[in-house]
Order: structure tokens, then C-alpha cells, then sequence
């Protein structure tokens, strides 16, 4: 299944949301620029990497040191795919969260979800030297909110059929559990694997914060 729009509209300018989409694209045409090595050493020194994360916490280094990368992998990608994916989800549920929580909110709460959702990946794979990069932890806790806030949302879903491909409005309110009911089963499927190529466990707790935190974010909870 793969959302296209919702029929929810902000009464504000999610200029938010908008400027997060921006930085991602920006940030990804500089990484295009890189050669290959030092693309790689890139995404080591601004990607989350667990084994590295738990080594220095154990050496009682600087949270300066062990916490940027936290912020700075929610923002890199590993290829136009992943990032027009992540892309694609944020805009169809970001603008309505950011119309829900207010601005500023909205910027913290995203960053917020995606610390939380690399420390969920961190849990899963303590052992791992692969590093984590992409904004899918942080959308999975706005499509969280969203379905927190607008259970009643109908999303036009492009949905392959065997050798055919139907539109279909569904509910928020069955599309997110069936995304998050798949995050699951995949995060299961791997559990004991080591590292693996999507972070599903990071989708998974940055869905779960989400739907947590919104309350404490939000200036209302009117379900639509």
C-alpha cells in the first residue's frame, strides 16, 4: 500500500514540515556530491551506530559527542527510493500534526521521535557497527500522532492487485495499524539477524512514542 493524500486539511502553513523536507533533499544532493569512501566515512560520523553509541556511553564521553549524530542521521539517506519514500509520508501527514501541535512543538516533537526511535534500533542491535541513517523513525511517530489525532482521515491508497493497481480511500484508522501491524512482523522476522538493511524496530518505537507523546504535545485532541 502506498499513500498518496489525505482528505484532512491544515488551517495553517505547515511551513515546519516543509522546511524539514527541504534540508532532507538539500542534505541528500550534497551526499551525491561525495565520492563513495567518503560518503561512507560521512554517514559513520553522522549516523547513529550502535556499538559505537554503547562504547561511548561506557567511556563517559561528552553527550555533545555521543548525542549529535542522534539529530544529524534523522536528516541523511541511503538513496533516492529511501528518501522519496520518507518524503512522501511526511508530507501527506506531517502538515496536519504541525497544524495540531504548533510549530515550534511540532520541530521538537519530530526531533524527539527520531532520538527515541535510533535509541528503540540501539535496543535491538547493541552489537551492531552498521550505522542507522534516514527519517522513518521520526515519520513513524507523526503517522503515530496522525492516527492519534485523526483516526476518521481517509487516505487514497495506490494498492497493487496481481497484475493490477486499484485506488482505494481508507481509513486512517485501519491504514496506520495495518503499517505498523507490518513493521512488526518484519521487526520479529528479523529479531536475532544482526544488523539488517531497514530499521524496523526503529519504525516500530518511533510509531509507539508518538502515539505516547502526542497528548503532551497537542493544544487539542478533537479526533476527525
Amino acid at each position: 500500500m502506498i499513500p498518496l493524500r489525505d482528505n484532512t486539511y491544515s488551517h495553517s502553513f505547515p511551513f515546519v514540515n516543509v522546511i524539514i523536507i527541504v534540508l532532507n533533499v538539500l542534505i541528500f544532493l550534497y551526499q551525491q556530491s561525495m565520492p563513495q569512501d567518503l560518503l561512507v566515512l560521512f554517514f559513520y560520523n553522522f549516523g547513529v551506530t550502535p556499538a559505537q553509541v554503547i562504547n561511548q556511553v561506557i567511556a563517559g564521553e561528552s553527550l555533545l559527542i555521543t548525542g549529535f549524530p542522534f539529530i544529524s542521521c534523522i536528516f541523511l539517506h541511503g538513496g533516492w527510493l529511501h528518501l522519496l519514500g520518507n518524503m512522501l509520508y511526511l508530507w501527506i501527514f506531517g502538515d496536519n500534526v504541525e497544524d495540531r501541535i504548533g510549530h515550534l512543538r511540532y520541530l521538537l516533537f519530530y526531533l524527539l521521535i527520531g532520538i527515541i526511535s535510533s535509541i528503540a534500533h540501539i535496543i535491538s542491535v547493541p552489537e551492531s557497527q552498521v550505522p542507522i541513517i534516514g527519517a522513518s523513525g521520526a515519520i513513524a511517530g507523526i503517522m503515530g500522532a496522525y492516527f492519534l489525532a485523526f483516526p476518521k482521515a481517509k487516505i487514497l491508497t495506490l494498492v497493487p492487485v496481481f497484475f493490477f493497481i486499484t485506488f482505494i480511500q481508507v481509513p486512517a484508522i485501519i491504514f496506520l495499524p495495518i503499517w505498523f501491524a507490518i513493521q512488526i512482523i518484519n521487526g520479529l522476522s528479523t529479531a536475532g539477524m544482526g544488523a539488517d538493511a531497514v530499521a524496523w524496530w526503529a519504525h516500530i518505537g518511533g510509531f509507539i512514542s508518538g502515539v505516547i507523546l502526542m497528548p503532551f504535545f497537542a493544544r487539542r485532541m478533537v479526533k476527525h
